[in-house]
């Protein structure tokens, strides 16, 4: 019999947090019949390897790093279950958060898709959830998130109460998002354009246009250790996200996607 949940988790050189991952997932583990499968975007610090060592792991290796969306998208059409949890490798797991999330899914038949409330290794907040991206959106959300890397107190404050209480915003990070699986492949999976970044905000509007919700829940906390890398990230890493958020504003926006190429070029002198 087919499990009820499939956990999908993509890995590029992320050994150390990988495992970490596996292992929160493992002990101990959920109640609610699961697999779990790593797909492996040719890491060269023996992530594959490594997760191969714990019980019950599939892993698919991609031959190369094709990115978020495509090695999601590997995984997903090799799993079996009716919902699809998308957990990014930089997680940790608490004890029965999983089932709990399930749980949540099953109280609201509304829902399509359902994000949990996220902090980072300290108990710090993130932001995971908002609305559709738009250049006046994107500016809102940009500046919260950089104020609460800050640590601002009144946008810590903020966005600690917004996160305490249930949301129907248009997406929740892809850091940990489940999804229900006729859902997601009628919205055509996610978009491999977007190889990372904006790829979660993409997936949630392609299944809102299908009549699809999407709640967020505080009931249940997930840890993402890497919630607020991008206050601080690489040079390449910012490059990605540029790729990405003109790939978005193509596909969405078409008629302000010149007026962001022409800002990003000035900008990023």
């Amino acid at each position: 019999m087919p499990p009820r949940l499939s956990i999908v988790i993509v890995s590029y050189n992320t050994r150390a947090v990988l495992l970490q991952c596996l292992q929160s997932l493992q002990s101990p583990a959920p109640t609610t019949a699961h697999e779990i499968i790593v797909v492996d975007n040719a890491s060269a610090d023996g992530s594959a390897a490594a997760a191969r060592q714990l019980p019950g792991i599939t892993v698919l290796e991609a031959g190369a790093n094709v990115g978020f969306s495509a090695a999601n998208n590997l995984g997903i059409r090799a799993s079996q279950g009716a919902e699809l949890l998308l957990l990014n490798s930089d997680t940790i797991v608490p004890a029965g958060a999983i089932d709990a999330l399930v749980a949540v899914l099953d109280r609201h038949p509304e829902a399509t898709v359902i994000g949990p409330r996220l902090v980072d290794g300290e108990g710090r907040v993130e932001l995971s959830f908002g609305r559709m991206i738009t250049p006046l959106n994107e500016w809102r959300q940009g500046r919260i998130v950089r104020a609460l890397a800050a640590g601002d107190p009144a946008t810590v404050a903020r966005v600690e109460a917004m996160t305490r209480q249930p949301h129907w915003p248009d997406w929740v990070s892809g850091a940990c998002l489940l999804v229900r699986r006729e859902a997601a492949f009628a919205a055509g999976l996610l978009d491999e354009r977007f190889f990372m970044y904006t790829e979660d905000v993409d997936f949630c509007a392609s299944i809102r246009a299908r009549h699809g919700r999407v709640l967020f829940t505080p009931d249940v906390q997930i840890v993402h250790l890497g919630g607020r890398s991008k206050a601080t990230a690489s040079q390449a890493t910012h490059l990605a996200y540029r790729r990405s958020q003109l790939a978005f504003y193509e596909k969405h926006h078409p008629s302000l996607a010149p007026l962001l190429r022409i800002y990003t070029r000035l900008r990023d002198r």
